[in-house]
């Protein structure tokens, strides 16, 4: 292995004269692509409907192609599924990334096609390798292995020909024969679908390995570093992993989490964001320590956005990369050599730095609260969070929030569930902290706020530990890529989970 670093190093730094073209030229990156996807496309079921051969610029694309969600999508895909080719993108699909959304109780599954596999995440991983490379020229990252906390895959019981599993397991499952010199554990560990099961066989088999970086979820990779404390007795994870230097995360802010990694660690080491969904590689940060990601605008994927304000309307404005302005909330429109077409993800994104152009995930089109038209978004809770637990001295592990209606006897609230790994002395104070931060952040919380008009303090409620992850357990959503909904605006999840609090179960 550490003969083989210098040459994947050195390939790795060879790369940034082509992250450099599409960085400084993103509006022509972002045409070819559009351009491509269109012409690849263009006899396929999807393409003909939608006269993909007589459409030369981006005006003509978006009067063409409507904005898909994805139960517009779903007859499409369903069709694939069940071996049809052709329809939605011009080579064969095989593989499909199943969704690990909670909040809806069917999972969606995102067709991963060749290109986007190749063009899309493992070009995009190659970028991220690179690019941490040119800030890092010392690491010593290729010297060891990398522990990628992942999901699982299956047959796909309609068509013999097709699988699916999380996006994680079909990357793995699918990358070439060197890669898993790179990586452990190895794939009859790493694709299991048992989680409880999957975390000691992930501890086993990893302690006596030189990991020198670790990918995955916050919450689930701190499930797996505790337990591996246990079976070694160790104090801190560099005691296990003395040449661990690279934690990279995505799925959910690691503002709450910061505290307890840089603790459970040991020592300093990188943290490196990253945006990587089953629909395509979106960004990753760029530049160590500083807000915002990367918009990666050569991989396949051309992206619209849309504000917010227009989510719900019959014909919703979207605006294009060169018309994005900073710090406004955008819902997150793509088209993809997957063959997913004028597609809305989901997340929301503000823009950091038009120049590079950089994004941060505010949050989720549908997670947020605006039962007083207070506007929260997660953006605002996660820094919130933050604060209150950094004045307090707190830990949280999760936490989840809904609104608290009028009723004749008071006004309106916002309740929290929290998780803490670690109490504060005193809710109160931790209470009046996190309101004073939302405040600080949002100003439609502030003015909901003045004077207890439309909404008096958070109520917050601190969660027996294993909560979230029992709840989590009894929808089938345990592990992987799975994670608590940060805010709703109705309050469906936080009963059932606080129910659950009151009720007596096994902390497994």
């Amino acid at each position: 292995m550490k003969l083989l670093s210098p040459a994947f190093s050195s390939l790795a730094r060879m790369r940034l004269w082509r992250i450099e073209a599409w960085k400084n030229n993103p509006f022509d990156a972002q045409r070819e692509v559009l351009q491509e996807i269109v012409t690849s496309a263009q006899y396929t079921e999807f393409g003909r409907r939608h006269n993909f051969s007589n459409l030369f610029n981006v005006r003509d694309f978006k009067s063409a192609v409507p904005i898909h969600e994805y139960d517009d999508m779903k007859p499409y895909i369903e069709r694939i599924m069940k071996g049809e080719q052709n329809i939605l993108w011009g080579t064969p699909i095989y593989w499909f990334a199943k969704s690990s959304g909670t909040t809806s109780e069917k999972s969606k599954f995102i067709p991963i096609s060749d290109e986007s596999l190749h063009d899309g995440h493992y070009k995009a991983s190659k970028d991220v390798l690179s690019l941490y490379y040119h800030f890092n020229p010392d690491s010593e990252l290729l010297t060891g292995k990398g522990l990628v906390i992942g999901g699982s895959h299956s047959i796909n019981p309609v068509n013999n020909d097709a699988r699916y599993g999380d996006l994680s397991a079909v990357l793995m499952q699918n990358s070439p024969f060197w890669a898993h010199w790179l990586r452990t554990p190895d794939l009859t560990i790493a694709l299991m679908d048992e989680w409880e099961s999957k975390i000691e066989k992930l501890a086993a088999a990893t302690i006596k390995e030189n990991v020198t970086s670790v990918s995955g979820v916050p919450t689930w990779t701190l499930v797996l570093f505790k337990r591996i404390l246990e079976l070694t007795g160790k104090k801190t994870m560099s005691e296990v992993w003395p040449s661990l230097e690279l934690f990279m995360h995505g799925g959910v802010s690691f503002t709450p989490y910061k505290e307890q990694f840089q603790k459970i660690i040991g020592k300093n080491i990188n943290y490196l964001e990253m945006y990587n969904a089953s629909e395509g590689f979106f960004a990753a940060q760029d530049i160590p320590g500083e807000e915002g990601m990367l918009l990666f605008t050569d991989h396949g994927i051309f992206f619209e956005f849309m504000p917010v304000s227009e989510y719900g309307k019959k014909d919703p404005m979207t605006i294009s990369l060169q018309d994005a302005e900073l710090n406004k909330n955008y819902a997150l429109i793509i088209s993809t050599n997957g063959g997913l077409w004028r597609y809305l993800v989901g997340d929301t994104i503000q823009f950091t730095s038009k120049n590079p152009y950089r994004i941060k995930v505010s949050g989720r089109l549908k997670h947020y609260i605006n039962a007083f038209g207070e506007e929260i978004i997660v953006d605002n809770t996660d820094k919130a969070i933050a604060v209150a637990s950094e004045k307090t001295g707190a830990v949280v592990n999760d936490y989840t929030a809904a609104p608290v209606y009028f009723s004749e006897a008071s006004n309106g609230a916002h309740e929290w569930l929290i998780e803490f790994e670690k109490e504060p002395v005193d809710l109160a104070v931790f209470t009046g902290h996190l309101d004073a931060a939302l405040k600080n952040a949002n100003s439609d919380y502030e003015a909901k706020r003045h004077k207890d008009i439309a909404l008096r303090m958070p109520v917050i409620h601190a969660l027996k530990k294993g909560v979230f992850t029992e709840w989590l357990r009894s929808k089938g959503k345990l592990g992987g890529q799975h994670k608590v909904p940060r805010l709703s605006n109705e309050r469906k999840f936080l009963e059932e989970i606080l129910k659950m609090n009151t009720a007596t179960f096994v902390n497994k």
